[in-house]
């Protein structure tokens, strides 16, 4: 399944979670402090600010902290750009896979679009921020803002929103490309060997249906556990610093650090909430599928075999589908029932815990707006199990039936699932 596309796939993304975290620690340790000495941002008009006397105004701090901010972002960038370079150039190089240019340079293109992504979001929130308080601004002084004010701060998302949306239409584009080139690296593989494959119940659906649902689940998740952990990084100190408004929380009292501690307290509980609500959901899945392959294969037998998909027959076969159906039915109602509940809960989770600063008013329209924000970005983060759960169960039970091609290619005993069911029907 990762052989066919990637290049000695346990050591690369074993690589690449090493090499993605040591880039990481050693921006926020040190390297960002190398920017006024390594940056090129002078070659495009963009300079470090001098340090500003201690004495210095508002207008004049607003400005210091505008110029530091461009300047570090050019040269995150930068250093992002090297951290690239070294990696997916050392494994085109050396990595020797056929498809090693698309799923390296193609993984590393996904993930500097999901970080893209990522920063928009929080330019986002530092953008509704600042409109709330504008509008508090206007409900509480009648007359105090202009119509021009408004609009232009209206305007002054736009062109944010625009690139936005642009990377977002490419970016689908090139991961369905993406996703196709993986289905075409594993449907090679997998025809190659078909001899070997051709008796295992359903052989031509797993080839012909799984192998793109497969890739296509995969890079989804994939993509979206990074979006996790990149938001996580991008806004973990955002709530980390707007904690500081909230000291207090409902029925509890102080808490150091309270919107971070609620964020991950809740979305653990819901984690393995629904993790215990849905344990039986991935084998009822499989089962699924394959009573679906069965029923499905009796009725192609019948279009060229006149003794084959008799009434008796597909009526029993039918059956075993509607029996797995109904009991899938029956176990969803359960996990919707948690999953739904939790969630509904979970969106007014940020007013609770706000409750006592609200009352209390210790913050703007405009700061509650960016505390609710981050706060649930970094409570969907943690929750990227619970987000994902539906999708990771059908994600297993593909890859269940995969998993019986790669026995069979490599001359090993097939799942115990797979050795239990009907056994393979010839005309």
């Amino acid at each position: 399944m990762f052989f066919s596309f990637f290049p000695k796939p346990k050591l690369f993304f074993f690589s690449f979670a090493i090499w993605s975290l040591l880039c990481v620690v050693s921006w926020y340790l040190f390297i960002q402090d190398w920017g006024p000495t390594l940056s090129l941002g002078h070659l495009f008009g963009t300079h470090f600010p001098n340090e500003l006397a201690t004495d210095a105004d508002a207008a004049a701090q607003a400005l210091y902290s505008s110029a530091l901010s461009k300047a570090t972002d050019i040269w995150l960038y930068q250093y992002m750009f090297l951290c690239y370079a070294i990696f997916v150039g050392s494994w085109v190089l050396y990595g020797g896979q056929k498809w090693g240019r698309w799923s390296v340079i193609g993984s590393a293109v996904i993930v500097f679009i999901t970080w893209f992504q990522v920063q928009v979001s929080v330019m986002l929130n530092e953008w509704y921020g600042n409109f709330y308080d504008l509008i508090q601004r206007a409900l509480s002084e009648p007359q105090s803002i202009t119509a021009e004010e408004y609009y232009g701060q209206l305007a002054s998302v736009a062109v944010l929103l625009m690139i936005a949306i642009t990377v977002a239409v490419l970016n689908s584009f090139f991961v369905s490309h993406y996703v196709f080139r993986w289905r075409t690296a594993m449907n090679d593989y997998y025809t190659s060997k078909w001899d070997q494959v051709r008796h295992i119940e359903g052989a031509s659906q797993r080839i012909q249906e799984d192998t793109m649902r497969f890739a296509s689940i995969v890079e989804s998740l994939g993509v979206r556990f990074l979006d996790s952990i990149m938001t996580l990084i991008a806004f973990l100190p955002i709530l980390w610093g707007l904690s500081s408004y909230v000291t207090t929380l409902p029925l509890i009292g102080e808490v150091p650090q309270a919107l971070v501690f609620v964020a991950i307290i809740w979305s653990i509980f819901g984690t393995f909430l629904l993790a215990l609500a849905g344990i039986r959901l991935p084998g009822l899945e499989f089962k699924n599928q394959r009573v679906e392959a069965a029923f499905r294969k009796e009725l192609v037998y019948g279009e060229d075999y006149a003794d084959r998909a008799q009434p008796l027959e597909l009526s029993e076969l039918f059956n075993n589908v509607r029996k797995n159906y109904f009991n899938l039915y029956k176990n969803y109602l359960y996990f919707n029932v948690v999953r739904y509940g939790y969630l509904q809960v979970g969106n007014f989770m940020p007013l609770i815990v706000l409750a006592p600063s609200i009352i209390a008013g210790a913050f703007t329209l405009g700061v509650m707006q960016r505390i609710i924000n981050a706060f649930n970005q970094v409570e969907g983060s943690f929750q990227f199990l619970v987000n994902s759960w539906t999708t990771i169960v059908e994600l297993l039970s593909i890859y269940k039936r995969l998993q019986a091609f790669e026995a069979a290619i490599h001359n090993q005993p097939l799942p115990e699932i797979d050795q239990n069911f009907y056994e393979d029907k010839t005309p």
